[in-house]
């Protein structure tokens, strides 16, 4: 029986969150008695022994990982991607007896200055943390070379370093070359040069053009930041050169993109056609609703965390791992279809 019984189960029986059943098997200090004698009872009870990362924890190690988001406050609270990606964390972490801090930080260069105060504080034994294009100015290595770290996004300097992405070049790619399928040979994109998957998105864009014997025209590219507001604006700049369909690299922007449309008297897919990426639930809210490129955020956020918890039970000396997982394209009503030219 004893090798069924995970961590989850054990807290269900105590009445306690698995947190506080990590915190009981590390030696936690701030466990009210008598809460530690009924998790203690339990596990007396039932059998369970820790795994190996649990059993590693209660060793030398506090159980916290660290997850910084390198963005602001702002972005992260109104882009449905961050809320997404954090409870995929959260919920990995807590499967595997782990707790996790959330951090934030501007990639203003104050990045580097939150990752500092973490690392001063002694107390995680990882770290997990989103690239952007500031990412080459964060080597938590710096201070603490054995800290192990997993990167979500390719950060813009690779090298040594773990990380789990989306095939981001397949994105555009594929959202590109279903705008050409459907006939349309006037095809802008709204990308975003912030960040190493935007930059990808746009040579997939890119790519599919070439291959399909279309010249690329650099009036047709506006970039943007992920947010609504930098979507409207990049319509507002595309359009002017009668652009027949849009990439666009999130679907945030695709909902300020929709919004220019409106407000200059166009529809998407009758005046212009519309594919963006993500798959977030506003896309099946949107007015019409999005097709759009779905990256798996639950699948990475669990593999980063996967992939952080073994680099700690191996001491911080895994061989440098990463992963890039597939996409796929989701059709909805905002490409429409029109006959091949």
């Amino acid at each position: 029986m004893s090798g069924r019984i995970t961590i989850q189960r054990v807290a269900e029986l105590a009445d306690v969150s698995k947190a506080t059943v990590s915190r009981v098997l590390n030696g936690y200090p701030h466990v009210r008695p008598e809460v530690r004698e009924k998790v203690q009872r339990v596990i007396r009870e039932t059998g369970y022994q820790p795994n190996n990362i649990a059993r590693l924890l209660a060793s030398d190690r506090s159980s916290i990982i660290g997850f910084v988001i390198s963005s602001s406050a702002q972005m992260v609270f109104h882009d449905p991607y961050f809320p997404a990606l954090t409870e995929a964390v959260s919920d990995a972490a807590g499967d595997r007896g782990l707790i996790m801090a959330l951090f934030m930080s501007h990639a203003d260069g104050q990045g580097q200055k939150t990752v500092n105060s973490i690392l001063a504080a002694g107390l995680f034994d990882g770290l997990i943390l989103t690239a952007d294009a500031n990412g080459a100015s964060i080597f938590p290595q710096q201070l603490a070379p054995d800290l192990p770290v997993v990167f979500i996004g390719r950060p813009s300097h690779a090298d040594g370093f773990h990380y789990v992405d989306a095939d981001n070049v397949q994105g555009g790619y594929l959202a590109t070359s279903h705008l050409i399928d459907l006939g349309h040979r006037r095809i802008a994109t709204i990308g975003s040069n912030r960040n190493a998957s935007g930059e990808d998105r746009v040579t997939g864009y890119r790519r599919a053009l070439s291959q399909r014997g279309l010249a690329f025209d650099e009036r047709l590219v506006a970039f943007g930041d992920y947010s609504l507001e930098s979507g409207y604006a990049g319509m507002q700049t595309l359009l002017p050169y009668k652009p027949e369909a849009v990439f666009v690299a999130s679907d945030t922007m695709a909902l300020g993109a929709l919004r220019a449309l409106r407000e200059a008297g166009l529809r998407a897919p009758d005046d212009i056609a519309l594919v963006s990426h993500d798959d977030l639930p506003p896309a099946v809210q949107a007015d019409p609703p999005l097709t759009t490129v779905q990256q798996p955020i639950a699948r990475t956020g669990q593999l980063a965390v996967q992939k952080l918890e073994r680099i700690i039970v191996q001491g911080g000396k895994a061989p440098v791992e990463n992963t890039i997982l597939p996409v796929k394209l989701i059709v909805r009503e905002s490409c429409g279809a029109v006959e091949s030219l």
